[in-house]
């Protein structure tokens, strides 16, 4: 690991357990619902890290898809299913095998993979073994886990496990639905494109956020979940192309000088792409970043409400009032210690 990503990931661990001083995040772009105190304290702010900024908004926007039967319980705890969103990525260095969870490299299995690999994981064990799943990411078949644990915990009733779960299972749909997430080739290392994976899912949408339109429409039931899943990984890889070439063509009509910026976050100078080269960027890919920022916004809603009818449709207003015990507290704070003490090296995406 890189002793700047080990300082990288060491900080960020580590606010995880400082006290917030700050103010209470606003949403302006829908000013007209209001943010319901989560009962569940929440542990981190947002960090403007998709990127950490696109998988918390997303996971909020996926929120108002749901019916009137479950989206109280949701908006109570909107600020925790938000921020915990960014879970899998903060411990993806200190979990042996979390990194690959977050993608498959689908180019490793020869041409139209997404209709041979098998949907399911135990013909794809059976067929490829487990270490070379494990070696090329196995995102599709995570969602699918993740989806039978939610419906479980909603069987169960248990609050912690539903929100922790619905929290989750939204950062790996967003990566699923990212492009560069479904190759080797997933930082332009293979291109002379490196910082192009932090370029898509983190610098854009923080730059046009606020220009796009979620409207999605209302939750609905996926009777095939794996399927979902493939054809979701299928069309975020059909999107490779457009995202590697027209970057190439348009760092060959700008200078250096003119594709980087420095800007102030946080008390510190960082380099960016520029706004221009940005905006160049953003417009040649034709508004694919808020399509598939909508893509997986429907898709988490989709697999909330489904893992919920699943589970029996059970009456959620008799967890809103759910707060964590002092001992399950305590178990998310050694949690999240642990991960600072396993710090391993994994793919570096940005």
């Amino acid at each position: 690991m890189k002793p700047l990503t080990f300082v990288i990931i060491l900080l960020m661990v580590l606010s995880n357990f400082q006290k917030s001083q700050g103010k209470s995040i606003s949403f302006p772009f829908h000013p007209n619902i209001k943010n319901r105190k989560s009962n569940i304290e929440p542990k981190r702010r947002a960090n403007q890290k998709w990127g950490f900024f696109a998988h918390q908004r997303i996971n909020r926007l996926a929120i108002f898809t749901l019916p009137q039967e479950m989206m109280p319980f949701y908006k109570t705890h909107l600020q925790y299913v938000m921020e915990h969103s960014v879970d899998p990525d903060q411990r993806r260095y200190a979990v042996k095998y979390e990194a690959p969870r977050h993608y498959i490299d689908l180019d490793a299995y020869g041409d139209s993979a997404t209709y041979k690999l098998p949907v399911f994981w135990n013909d794809a064990v059976e067929k490829f073994t487990e270490d070379t799943l494990m070696k090329h990411g196995i995102v599709p078949w995570q969602i699918q886990l993740m989806k039978f644990q939610l419906t479980k915990a909603f069987k169960e009733n248990d609050a912690q496990k539903i929100l922790k779960l619905s929290a989750e299972i939204g950062h790996y749909v967003a990566d699923a639905n990212v492009p560069l997430h479904t190759t080797s080739n997933y930082n332009g290392q293979k291109t002379n494109q490196i910082g192009i994976h932090g370029f898509w899912e983190s610098r854009l949408p923080e730059l046009y956020f606020n220009d796009y339109d979620f409207f999605v429409g209302s939750a609905e039931y996926e009777r095939f979940v794996g399927k979902r899943a493939w054809e979701t990984v299928r069309n975020a890889n059909s999107a490779l192309d457009s995202v590697l070439i027209f970057e190439q063509k348009l760092n060959t009509n700008f200078k250096e000088t003119k594709k980087y910026s420095i800007e102030e976050r946080n008390g510190q100078n960082i380099k960016v792409y520029a706004k221009d080269y940005s905006k160049k960027y953003h417009q040649s890919l034709d508004n694919q970043i808020e399509r598939q920022m909508k893509r997986a916004i429907k898709m988490i809603g989709d697999l909330w409400f489904t893992s919920w009818v699943d589970a029996g449709q059970p009456d959620l207003t008799i967890l809103l009032n759910f707060k964590l015990s002092e001992k399950q507290r305590k178990e998310d704070e050694n949690e999240e210690k642990s991960w600072l003490q396993k710090l391993f090296k994994a793919r570096d995406e940005n």
